[in-house]
């Protein structure tokens, strides 16, 4: 692997850059995580980047996340009998309980991935 380096003033700088496969789409999730990575496990933080990691990693969490809390959402939602019959005879109630569901799901996959 060739380095190239810039000099700016008296220092020469190296010229690091991302191929274009490692530029990934990172959702929300993603960016939760890496945000937690760097103000609380910096060494975690820094040996991702500097293997060339991060990207894949944090667009790996984003996705599992999302297939998680889709997963966890629809088994409460059998659980707790929250139908479409509930959906046509009372909106607000599914609604409500729909918002609770969603808020539980991501509650805890926020605790079990992202903040581990």
């Amino acid at each position: 692997m060739e380095i190239t380096y810039s000099q700016c003033g008296d220092y020469l700088i190296p010229d690091l850059a991302l191929s274009q496969d490692e530029q990934q789409l990172i959702g929300k999730y993603g960016r939760m995580r890496g945000r937690y990575l760097k103000e609380h496990r910096p060494v975690i933080y820094s040996n991702l980047l500097l293997s060339g990691k991060l990207s894949q990693h944090l667009s790996e969490i984003d996705q599992t996340c999302m297939d998680q809390i889709e997963l966890i959402a629809q088994q409460m939602k059998v659980q707790e009998g929250v139908t479409e019959a509930l959906k046509a005879t009372d909106q607000m109630a599914w609604v409500a309980h729909m918002n609770s569901i969603q808020n539980r799901a991501e509650e805890f996959v926020l605790t079990e991935l992202v903040y581990a």
